[in-house]
């Protein structure tokens, strides 16, 4: 409304790639407004179930259709290579068919009889207007993760996205325009987190805040979502180890080292940013570690070859930077790639092993966030899993074992949201995902956000006999 804009740059040569409308409290209102016209007055919240499901379904058609370009803005936006942003928009469609699959056949109530007296039984109803606030890393697929079960379970929505990464969530709005869905079901209000995102949390006609992002922000808006009651689910930032023990598959290993940090440009919150090495095989794998590191091919994300792309903005490219700095000072020896010259104008980062380094590190403690990885050693079981808990996050964890049960042992003994077991970060839609301590609050995926959090749970007790009530100031 007030026709302020900022800039938005391209990660790979910082040159701007458009202008965008910078909402604020009043652009907040308004789309708050049409949701929540959408959701009482409109068709949205009495739609038919299966009339619903086709729009989602719906929604996953136009994305496959517009694949292409959406994986192209993403990559020019993001600076993520366009081999990986392709995969993930493939994901983003299927996190609608899923939702739509989950709410048909799962979203359902419970019935409970009590001898001939009652029948009581639960249904789950839609908030009405949620809140969706998503980060830069991903932002086309974690958008829909989102959207998807808060669309599916009938509720109406306004997201925020990150300013950083403004191209998809636009285009998102096109695919759903594309759809056909009514108008006000879906809004997006592009700005900053402290004029439009607050906005956002303080609306009381808003029902519920998903937050995907940075630990501090997350706590700032539980404290502003308190004064309303709003729901929150909260998925924040890790700080995850990744456990290998001398008798490891040590290629698998490897493998899974590697592409769980320097995948999507390390900036992902599930990075195996602290890799615990036993003391039997460190040296071996430190060395194959140095040759991948070596290999990596950095370059331009549109490049199909490409592996490792530029970092979102210049100004977190120096954060990562400093504290690779950090680590050195702390007697961390910096293994690095190489960065072409070529690309000098772009957000880069090479790939860097932080080795010699040990678990008390201001490296090994605080999110980087980049393609920066602390080898740390360990001689016993025990010694891995305190390492591993003592850190002020609790996202994931991966552990490399051929003794299964001290796999099992190990993984339950982390302090993490979520463990892999011989295994990468793959993830199956039906399972939750979230953390525990500084890492969040709630789970996404599954069954779970469209039962604990996209819905709420209604109790109808209905009497079915003559039970006895108290006859209170009758006359006797």
């Amino acid at each position: 409304m007030g026709g302020s804009t900022f800039e938005n740059l391209n990660p790979f040569t910082n040159h701007a790639i458009n202008r965008v409308s910078e909402g604020r409290e009043e652009d907040i209102k308004l789309a708050v407004d049409a949701a929540s016209k959408a959701f009482k007055l409109g068709p949205w919240g009495k739609m038919k179930l299966e009339k619903r499901m086709e729009y989602i379904n719906r929604i996953a058609e136009v994305i496959d259709e517009e694949i292409e370009e959406i994986a192209y803005l993403e990559a020019l936006d993001t600076g993520l290579p366009i081999s990986q942003t392709k995969k993930m928009t493939a994901r983003a469609a299927e996190n609608f068919r899923f939702y739509a699959r989950m709410v048909q056949s799962r979203l359902h109530g419970e019935a409970y009889a009590v001898d001939d007296e009652f029948i009581n039984y639960t249904i789950h109803k839609p908030l009405g207007v949620v809140g969706l606030i998503t980060p830069w890393n991903a932002p086309f697929m974690l958008e829909t993760w989102k959207v998807a079960p808060a669309l599916a379970t009938g509720n109406t929505v306004v997201l925020k996205p990150a300013e950083l990464s403004p191209l998809t969530a636009n285009k998102l709005a096109e695919v759903i325009d594309k759809a056909g869905l009514p108008e006000g079901v879906f809004n997006v209000v592009h700005g900053f987190g402290e004029t439009a995102g607050a906005a956002l949390v303080s609306h009381p006609d808003v029902e519920a805040i998903s937050f995907t992002g940075e630990t501090v922000t997350g706590s700032v808006i539980i404290k502003n979502a308190a004064d309303s009651l709003k729901k929150t689910s909260m998925e924040l930032g890790g700080k995850s180890p990744l456990i290998v023990f001398d008798d490891a598959d040590f290629d698998r290993a490897l493998d899974a080292a590697v592409w769980g940090i320097f995948s999507f440009n390390g900036e992902r919150c599930t990075a195996n940013s602290r890799l615990f090495l036993q003391k039997g095989i460190k040296e071996k794998f430190v060395d194959a570690l140095k040759e991948r590191v070596s290999n990596i091919t950095i370059g331009n994300p549109m490049d199909s070859g490409t592996q490792l792309g530029p970092l979102i903005s210049k100004e977190h490219a120096e954060k990562v930077k400093g504290y690779i700095e950090i680590a050195r000072e702390e007697g961390c020896e910096v293994i690095q790639g190489i960065v072409p010259e070529e690309y000098s104008q772009g957000n880069f980062v090479p790939p860097t092993l932080l080795l010699e380094a040990d678990n008390e590190m201001k490296s090994s403690q605080e999110e980087i966030f980049g393609p920066v990885m602390s080898v740390i050693e360990f001689e016993t079981e025990e010694q891995a899993i305190d390492a591993a808990n003592d850190v002020k996050y609790g996202l994931a964890g991966y552990v490399w074992t051929n003794d299964i049960k001290r796999g099992h042992r190990v993984a339950q003994a982390v302090e993490a949201g979520m463990l892999w077991i011989n295994a990468q970060n793959v993830r199956d839609l039906r399972i939750p995902f979230g953390g525990s301590k500084a890492s969040g609050i709630g789970r996404e995926g599954g069954h779970y956000a469209m039962f604990e959090f996209y819905t709420e749970a209604k109790v109808i007790h209905v009497a079915i006999g003559d039970h006895h009530i108290p006859q209170f100031g009758k006359k006797k």
